[in-house]
C-alpha cells in the first residue's frame, strides 16, 4: 500500500502552502496556464470565428479591440489583484472591498454555476462526434446537418408559437413535445464530469500539472489543423473575409458592438469568477498586472490565429458572408468543420484530431468554473476535506446537466446560454466596475465633502446611465447620450455646490482651489479610486519590480467600461421582447436576472451572506482609515493562516478597523 500511496502522491500531489497556510500554485507558469486554459476553449476555436464571420470585415476589430483594452484588461486586473491581495475567492475578495459587495462576489460564482452544466453537454456532443470519427466513411458524410440534429442532438422539433396580428400579445407559446432523456448524452456527460473531478480534487498542486496537458497539446494540434486548413483549395478566399475586407456600415449597428462585447467576456472569462479564485492561490506579491495582460493578450492571439482553421474551411466550402447565411458556434463546430473534414484525404485522422482538440480545450474551461465554487466552499469552511467538497459539487453539477440531456435540451441550452450572457454576465461585470469604484472607502469621501455631495454625485452618475440608455432605446442614441451626460454633469455640479471644504490635501494639480479640491474628492478619490483602491492594491501587487496598476486604470473601469456595459446591457430587453412566446427563453431570461437579485440582496442585507465567509474574516469590509492614508500591505491581506485554522480574533479585529 505504501508503494501505491507514493505513486498516487507523484501523480496527484498535494498542493504546497504559502506562509499564510493557503494552498499555492506550484509555479507562476502553472497559474498562467490554468488561467489561459480557462480562457482558451471552444469560445476561441468556434464562437470567435462565427462572430467575426457574421460581422465580416476588418471593422469587427474596432469594437473587439476596444472591449479588450477598455474593459477586459482593466476588469481582469481588478479580479486577479483582489483575489491575490485579499487571499480569497470572489465572495471573500469583494467583502474586503466593502461588506455590501458579498452578493456581487457571489454573482460571479452564479454565472459559472449556470454555464458549467450546459457547457459539459457541448462536450458530450463533441465526444459523440469523436466516437464516430473512427468509422469509415465518416457517418456524417453528405448529411452533416441531419447527423448533428438527428443523431447527436436528437431533439424533437418544437411546435412554433404565435403572436397576435399586431405583435402586441402572445396567442400561442412554443411547445416542446420531447421530454425523454438521451442515454448516450448522459453517458458522455458522466465521463466529462469525471475528468473535471480528476483534474481538481487534490487542489492546485494537481491542477497545475493537468494544465500543461490541457494547454500544451491542443496548441500543437491547433497549429497542425491551421496548416491543413490553409492548404485547402480556395482557403485564401476565406482568409480575405477575415483580414482583407472592410464593411464600415456594420459599425452603425448595435449588434456588432453587443456581439464583440459578449465575445470578449465569453472568451477571456471575466465575470465567471475563476480568475479571482485562481489568483487567491498565487504568491501574495506576484505580478498581477503583468499576469493579467499576458492572459488577455494570449487569449486574443490564440483566437485570432486559430480562426484561420475556420476561415480556410469557409473558403474551401465557398461560404460567403452577407449571403443570408449566419454562422453560429454550433454550426461551425458541428456542421461546417465536420463537412470540410469529410472532403479531406485521411478524413478519419483529421476528425479525431479536431474533436480531440475541442474536447481538451473545452474541459479545461469547465474545471476552471467548477474550481471557483469549490474555492467559495473551502474559503467558508477551510477544514472541509477538499476531495469530498469537489465530489459533492461535481455530483450536483451533473444533476443540473441532466435537463440539457433531454429531447428539448438543445433548445433549453440556447435559451439559458443567450440570457445568462446578455443579461447576467454583462450586468455582473458592470456591477464589478461600479461597486468597486463607489463603495471602497466611501466614508473617506463623506468625511471630506459630506454625505449630500456624495449621494448627489453618484445619483447623477447612476441616473445618467439608467435614463440615458432608456431614452437611447426609446427615442434615439443621440438623445440618450445628451440626457445621460447632462444628468451626470448636473450631479457633479450639484455635488460641488453642496460639498463642504475638504480638510485633507488633494493632489497638487487639484489643490489650487476649493472647487477643484471638492471635484477631486467627489469624482476622483472614491468615484474613480485614483487615490485609494489602486494605491492600496499596489502596496501588494505592485511591490518591487512588479508592474503597478496604472493611474488610468480606475477611470477606464468606472467612466469608460461601466457606461459601455450599460449600453450593451440595454440591447437585451428589445431582443427578449421578440422571443417572449418561448417558455425556455423566458426561463433563461429569468435565470439571468438572478445575478441582479444576488447583487441587490448583498447590498441591502449583507449579513445574509456571512455564512460564505469564515467568522474571523467577516468584518474585513469595514474601512475607516481616513482620507489619503494607505492601508499597510500586512493589513490588506493578513489572513493569518485562515486555511490552517489558526486565525485569532485579535487579528480579525485589527483588519476591521
Amino acid at each position: 500500500m505504501g508503494t501505491f500511496a507514493k505513486l498516487g502522491h507523484i501523480i496527484a500531489p498535494k498542493s504546497s502552502q504559502s506562509p499564510d497556510g493557503r494552498d499555492q500554485w506550484p509555479s507562476r507558469a502553472a497559474f498562467l496556464l490554468a488561467s489561459m486554459g480557462g480562457c482558451a476553449g471552444m469560445g476561441n476555436l468556434l464562437r470567435y470565428p462565427s462572430q467575426t464571420f457574421n460581422n465580416h470585415g476588418l471593422q469587427w476589430f474596432i469594437p473587439y479591440l476596444m472591449c479588450v483594452f477598455l474593459i477586459a484588461i482593466p476588469v481582469l486586473v481588478l479580479e486577479i489583484a483582489i483575489g491575490q491581495a485579499y487571499r480569497g475567492g470572489c465572495v471573500v475578495a469583494y467583502n474586503n472591498i466593502n461588506h455590501r459587495l458579498k452578493g456581487t462576489g457571489l454573482s460571479l460564482i452564479f454565472v459559472g454555476t449556470v454555464v458549467s452544466p450546459y457547457f459539459v453537454v457541448n462536450l458530450a456532443w463533441i465526444m459523440k462526434y469523436f466516437r464516430h470519427s473512427f468509422q469509415s466513411p465518416l457517418p456524417w458524410t453528405g448529411r452533416s446537418d441531419e447527423f448533428y440534429m438527428q443523431d447527436v442532438v436528437a431533439n424533437v422539433d418544437p411546435i412554433p408559437g404565435a403572436f397576435s396580428a399586431d405583435g402586441s400579445s402572445v396567442t400561442q407559446y412554443v411547445q416542446y413535445p420531447g421530454v425523454a432523456v438521451i442515454g448516450e448524452t448522459v453517458g458522455w456527460a458522466i465521463f466529462t464530469w469525471f475528468l473535471v473531478w480528476v483534474s481538481i480534487f487534490r487542489g492546485v498542486g494537481l491542477t497545475g500539472r493537468v494544465v500543461y496537458f490541457t494547454m500544451g497539446l491542443p496548441i500543437v494540434v491547433t497549429f497542425i489543423l491551421i496548416g491543413r486548413s490553409l492548404s485547402l483549395d480556395n482557403a485564401a478566399r476565406g482568409v480575405r473575409y477575415f483580414y482583407a475586407t472592410w464593411n464600415g456600415s456594420q459599425l452603425a449597428k448595435g449588434t456588432i458592438w453587443q456581439t464583440a462585447c459578449g465575445q470578449v467576456f465569453f472568451s477571456t472569462g471575466v465575470g465567471f469568477g475563476y480568475f479571482t479564485s485562481y489568483a487567491s492561490y498565487n504568491q501574495k506579491y506576484s505580478n498581477a498586472v503583468m499576469d493579467s495582460i499576458m492572459i488577455v493578450s494570449s487569449n486574443v492571439l490564440f483566437e485570432n490565429v486559430a480562426a484561420f482553421i475556420v476561415y480556410g474551411v469557409i473558403g474551401f466550402l465557398g461560404i460567403v458572408p452577407g449571403g443570408g447565411e449566419r454562422l453560429g458556434s454550433f454550426v461551425v463546430g458541428f456542421i461546417t468543420l465536420p463537412t470540410a473534414v469529410t472532403q479531406m484525404p485521411g478524413a478519419n485522422f483529421w476528425a479525431v484530431m479536431l474533436f480531440f482538440t475541442l474536447m481538451v480545450l473545452g474541459y479545461s474551461s469547465a474545471f476552471a468554473m467548477v474550481d471557483a465554487i469549490v474555492t467559495l466552499i473551502m474559503d467558508a469552511h477551510p477544514r472541509f476535506n477538499r476531495a469530498w467538497v469537489v465530489t459533492a459539487v461535481v455530483i450536483t453539477f451533473f444533476c443540473l446537466t441532466l435537463p440539457y440531456c433531454t429531447e428539448f435540451g438543445f433548445y433549453l441550452l440556447d435559451g439559458v446560454d443567450r440570457w445568462i450572457n446578455d443579461v447576467g454576465l454583462v450586468f455582473v461585470v458592470w456591477a464589478e466596475c461600479v461597486t468597486s469604484t463607489t463603495l471602497y472607502r466611501w466614508r473617506d469621501v463623506v468625511g471630506q465633502v459630506g454625505l449630500p455631495a456624495f449621494l448627489t454625485f453618484n445619483g447623477g452618475f447612476f441616473g445618467g446611465m439608467v435614463l440615458g440608455v432608456t431614452i437611447a432605446q426609446a427615442v434615439s442614441p443621440v438623445a440618450g447620450a445628451g440626457v445621460g451626460f447632462g444628468i451626470f454633469l448636473a450631479g457633479l455640479v450639484g455635488a460641488v455646490l453642496l460639498g463642504k471644504t475638504p480638510d485633507a490635501a488633494a493632489p497638487k494639480l487639484w489643490n489650487k482651489s476649493v472647487v477643484s479640491s471638492r471635484i477631486w474628492f467627489i469624482a476622483f478619490y472614491s468615484g474613480m479610486q485614483g487615490n485609494q483602491l489602486r494605491r492600496d492594491l499596489n502596496e501588494i501587487v505592485g511591490q518591487g519590480r512588479n508592474w503597478k496598476i496604472p493611474a488610468f486604470w480606475a477611470p477606464l473601469v468606472r467612466y469608460i467600461a461601466a457606461p459601455t456595459l450599460s449600453i450593451v446591457y440595454s440591447f437585451s430587453y428589445p431582443s427578449f421582447y421578440e422571443l417572449r412566446n418561448d417558455p425556455l427563453h423566458i426561463f433563461g431570461f429569468a435565470v439571468g436576472h438572478i445575478a441582479l437579485v444576488l447583487i441587490g440582496a448583498g447590498f441591502i442585507a449583507p449579513r445574509w451572506f456571512d455564512m460564505l465567509i469564515p467568522p474571523p474574516r467577516r468584518n474585513e469590509g469595514h474601512h475607516d482609515f481616513g482620507a489619503n492614508a494607505l492601508v499597510p500591505a500586512d493589513d490588506v491581506a493578513s489572513t493569518s493562516s485562515v486555511e490552517a485554522g489558526n486565525s485569532s480574533d485579535q487579528e480579525a479585529k485589527k483588519r476591521s478597523v
